[in-house]
């Protein structure tokens, strides 16, 4: 049997700290992160949320609402990605875990064993508007800290949430429309 030579390879260093270069301030970059990862918290919090929903959802108008709800939480997990991308690109850190999410959310969960159709979309809407105000106040910590990449990011997104807190407007009009 003919053994193999180790290869020879290069010794890196493992990181003592996630640290990505920036041009940012320090102090800048923390609010950045402190007002961003919350976001990304809810969007986590509201998808699941979205799902159940989505899983629990019965009345007339299943269908329509069923592929409402699984497309809007297809929206808010495509926006997680994008968020933390940035966290990291200002030399931030983002969510771990589970308990990290809950322990950062603010939007509230429902367990709840059954939930009315018009309820659901209500709840949905005020929590799409607490992601879009808490979008605009992180804008205006970019703006400050003159990080306009993020402020972009936002942008577009607030936008998308907006459209979801819309349809969720209007699909909730008129009782007739939940039996």
């Amino acid at each position: 049997m003919t053994q193999i030579a180790p290869s020879k390879t290069t010794a890196y260093p493992a990181p003592t700290a996630l640290k990505t270069p920036t041009d940012l301030e320090a102090n800048s970059a923390q609010k950045i992160v402190e007002a961003i990862n919350p976001i990304i918290a809810d969007a986590y919090a509201v998808h699941l949320k979205s799902k159940n929903f989505h899983w629990h959802l019965s009345g007339s108008h299943f269908r329509d609402y069923h592929l409402l709800l699984d497309e809007h939480a297809g929206q808010l997990l495509g926006s997680t990605d994008p968020l933390a991308e940035r966290v990291r690109k200002v030399g931030g850190t983002t969510l771990r875990s589970i308990s990290h999410i809950s322990g950062l959310q603010t939007v509230q969960d429902n367990n709840a064993d059954f939930v009315t159709p018009l309820e659901m979309l209500r709840e949905l809407m005020a929590d799409n508007q607490s992601i879009a105000a808490s979008m605009r106040k992180a804008h205006e910590t970019c703006d400050d800290a003159r990080d306009y990449a993020t402020s972009s990011l936002l942008e577009t997104l607030i936008d998308e949430t907006e459209q979801r807190i819309w349809f969720l407007f209007e699909a909730a009009q008129g009782e007739e429309n939940t039996r």
